[in-house]
């Protein structure tokens, strides 16, 4: 395959948002997660070094919190000041102890140095509840909650810019779910009352590629919204935990893009196109497994709903095949960076995440190196760029950095077992270098004590324009042009 590129055509800037991530109160996410206090490998307020470093190599550029379908029945006010009392979640049928709350979260962003991205309860929550955790995080001391902060340890404010109303709540599964006609004027108040406590905020709000759904939502709080929230896991696998192999997850790579491109449409077709982006704030190849919860069966005892819950954490279902479709996400997201500011890998830590805890360290799974190219060796200028002849097995984005006479090539090789061939017709002057990502099988894993799947690299000499590369089967790279 020959891939052309004009060095001159810049598609578009790209937010490094788009590599975001979230983080839940779900099975381990939160609680023996990245909060383990009284662990050696945890610092003095509970949160995991270790884990900490890794968010901090990947740069997470933005970390949503709390949920996700805990937030739905989550009382936020009972997880900030001294005197926290647990209650029972409702939405994942657990004891939560209240101990991570606000606080914990503002200081867990500040140490990876993200931004913080708060997702409320619209759910059993109300518009002046919102309002009032803005308050509370943002305002500098006017008000009971800012100086109920301030009681609290923290003098200046939190200055939280991005907030989403409410999770997935067009969902049956969704605790306080809504319907079109509920939605767009709970939103339009509580974005109203959230902008009264801090104009200055940006705002999202739930929705999807409903057309009903997105035109109540978007006609009655469109003039409020800076972000319009959408989710998607493509291998369902809530009720059996079966992950769907190799061959059937390069299916899905083929069509990512297709809810993005039917908001683009919605907005365009509203005039909103440039004043609302799109934040793909949950993702992920593979849907959690928690079964008899958000289903008519409810399980009844702890062995039926709760310990099935640990099977998340069987590391070799996170194999290439997670790897490649995250590559393939990415490389969707970044093509359509004019319109797609963020997105959130869903979760970060343990589930279906890119980092697994134990009680002593930590397992870096095959996505965590994706992000780890991506953020570390990718331009934030979208090149345009096409192909004379095609391969369906390679999926390519050609980003450039502005100010530099530098570029980065993300290329992915679906095929299983076959290597795959570019030329790379480029006007760009210096070394080539190559950096990827692919195990010894498209089954290839990472574990406690196993590393099948790390980061190689390989120097090329001086770059040739139409230079050609060899990509490794069932691998993810970045080929870097620039002058040592």
């Amino acid at each position: 395959m020959r891939l052309e590129a004009s060095i001159g055509r810049i598609l578009a800037i790209r937010d490094m948002m788009i590599y975001g991530h979230f983080i839940e109160h779900f099975h381990r996410q939160i609680y023996g997660g990245v909060y383990d206090p009284g662990n050696p490998l945890s610092d003095e307020d509970g949160l995991r070094e270790d884990v900490l470093d890794a968010m901090r190599r990947i740069h997470v550029p933005v970390l949503r919190w709390p949920g996700g379908c805990f937030v739905s029945s989550y009382d936020w006010k009972k997880g900030v000041g001294k005197d926290r009392t647990p209650v029972f979640d409702k939405a994942w049928r657990v004891e939560e102890p209240n101990t991570f709350g606000t606080d914990e979260y503002i200081a867990m962003c500040r140490k990876i140095g993200c931004e913080p991205y708060i997702c409320t309860n619209a759910g059993t929550g109300n518009a002046e509840a919102m309002s009032d955790w803005v308050e509370y995080c943002n305002l500098e001391k006017e008000g009971e909650w800012a100086r109920a902060r301030i009681r609290n340890g923290h003098e200046a404010p939190y200055g939280v810019k991005y907030w989403s109303i409410g999770n997935e709540n067009y969902g049956h599964w969704e605790i306080g779910a809504k319907t079109p006609s509920e939605w767009g004027p709970l939103v339009a108040e509580s974005a109203k009352m959230m902008k009264h406590v801090d104009p200055s905020i940006e705002l999202s709000a739930a929705a999807l590629t409903d057309i009903d759904w997105n035109l109540e939502l978007l006609k009655r709080a469109g003039k409020y919204l800076s972000w319009i929230s959408i989710h998607e896991y493509w291998d369902h696998a809530a009720e059996t935990n079966y992950c769907s192999p190799y061959e059937k997850v390069m299916e899905y790579t083929y069509d990512i893009g297709h809810s993005v491109r039917k908001i683009r449409g919605m907005l365009e077709a509203l005039g909103l196109e440039k004043s609302i982006r799109i934040a793909f704030d949950e993702w992920n190849v593979r849907g959690w497994y928690h079964p008899n919860v958000h289903t008519v069966k409810q399980g009844i005892t702890k062995e039926e709903y709760l310990k099935p819950r640990d099977d998340n954490d069987d590391n070799s279902l996170y194999t290439m095949a997670d790897a490649v479709f995250s590559a393939c996400f990415l490389n969707e997201m970044l093509r359509n960076a004019d319109i797609v500011g963020m997105a959130a890998f869903a979760p970060i830590v343990n589930t279906r995440g890119c980092i697994f805890t134990y009680d002593k360290g930590i397992v870096l799974r095959s996505t965590y190196h994706v992000f780890d190219l991506y953020t570390n060796r990718l331009g934030d200028q979208v090149i345009d760029s096409w192909s004379p002849d095609p391969d369906p097995m390679i999926d390519a984005v050609v980003t450039s950095f502005s100010g530099e006479k530098r570029y980065a090539v993300a290329l992915v090789n679906r095929s299983a077992d076959e290597k795959h061939d570019i030329s790379i017709d480029l006007d760009a002057s210096g070394y080539a270098r190559m950096a990827w990502i692919s195990g010894s099988s498209p089954d290839s894993y990472n574990d406690i004590g196993r590393e099948e799947v790390r980061i190689e690299e390989k120097d090329f000499g001086r770059f040739q324009r139409g230079m050609s590369f060899t990509l490794e089967p069932h691998s993810v790279s970045v080929i870097e042009i620039s002058e040592r």
